[in-house]
C-alpha cells in the first residue's frame, strides 16, 4: 500500500504569517470604513477567505463601493507581500516535521493566492519540500470551508480522499478536510481557546506531527494486509 498523501495548510501551519496578515487586514479594512482589529482575524476569521471577511463586515456595518474595495485589496496585498518577504518565519517544528516526513508525498493546500504561497515558502526556505505542488483557492476557484479545494488537490495528485491526511491549524480548513472525507490533524496551538472538531486528531505542536503521521500510516499498512483464514 502506498504512503498517504499529506496536504499541508500554509498560513499558521507551516509559516507564522497570520499576525502579519491580521495587521495588514486591519489597516486596509479600517481605511475603507469597515471596523476590524487584528484580534478579529486571529479569533473569529482565522483562515477565512478575505472576500468572505469583507462580505461579513459589509453585512454588519454597511456596503463599501466595489472599486474602493478593489483598490484597498491591491494595496493591502502589495504591503503584505513586502512584509512576508522580509519578516516571515516558520511555525516552530514545521521544518523538522517536513524533514522527518520527506519520504511521504505532499502538497500545500491554501485559501491564499498562489503568489502569496510562493512568497511564504521561498522566504522561509520551505519551497524545496513541495516544488510546484501548491494548490490555491484562487487557482481552483474554490475555498475552504468547502471541501472542493482539498478534493481538487487530491485528484490532481492522483489520490482518493480516504488516502489523504490533511494538516491544518484553522477550523475552516479542518472542517473542509473532514467534509472531504480525509483524515485530519488539527494543529491546535490554542487548546484553551479553541476546540478541535469531532473526528479530527489534535496536536498542539508541529513537533508532534511526525509521530502521529507515522502511526496512522502504520495502521493503514496493517489494515491492508490480508488476514490469514482460520485453519491455514
Amino acid at each position: 500500500m502506498p504512503l498517504p498523501l499529506l496536504l499541508f495548510d500554509c498560513d499558521g501551519t507551516l509559516v507564522d504569517s497570520e499576525p502579519l496578515l491580521a495587521e495588514e487586514m486591519a489597516i486596509g479594512l479600517n481605511s475603507v470604513g469597515l471596523p476590524f482589529a487584528t484580534s478579529d482575524y486571529l479569533g473569529e476569521f482565522r483562515g477565512t477567505r478575505f472576500r468572505r471577511i469583507v462580505a461579513e463586515l459589509q453585512h454588519r456595518y454597511g456596503e463599501v463601493e466595489a472599486e474602493q474595495l478593489d483598490r484597498m485589496e491591491r494595496s493591502m496585498r502589495a504591503k503584505l507581500a513586502e512584509r512576508l518577504a522580509t519578516e516571515l518565519t516558520t511555525i516552530p517544528g514545521a521544518r523538522e516535521s517536513l524533514d522527518a516526513l520527506s519520504h511521504f508525498p505532499s502538497a500545500v493546500v491554501s485559501n491564499g493566492p498562489e503568489s502569496k504561497i510562493h512568497t511564504a515558502l521561498q522566504t522561509t526556505g520551505l519551497s524545496h519540500y513541495f516544488g510546484n505542488r501548491l494548490f490555491s483557492g484562487y487557482t481552483a476557484n474554490c475555498w475552504k470551508p468547502e471541501p472542493c479545494l482539498h478534493l481538487h488537490a487530491a485528484s490532481i495528485m492522483g489520490y482518493a480522499a480516504q488516502d489523504c491526511i490533511a494538516i491544518d491549524d484553522a477550523l475552516v480548513g479542518v472542517r473542509a478536510a473532514l467534509q472531504a472525507g480525509m483524515t485530519v490533524i488539527h494543529l491546535n496551538r490554542f487548546p484553551d481557546a479553541e476546540n478541535t472538531p469531532e473526528g479530527a486528531i489534535m496536536i498542539s505542536s508541529m513537533y508532534q506531527l511526525p509521530a502521529v503521521v507515522k502511526r496512522l500510516s502504520h495502521e493503514w499498512q496493517q489494515a491492508s494486509v490480508p488476514q490469514q483464514s482460520i485453519g491455514n
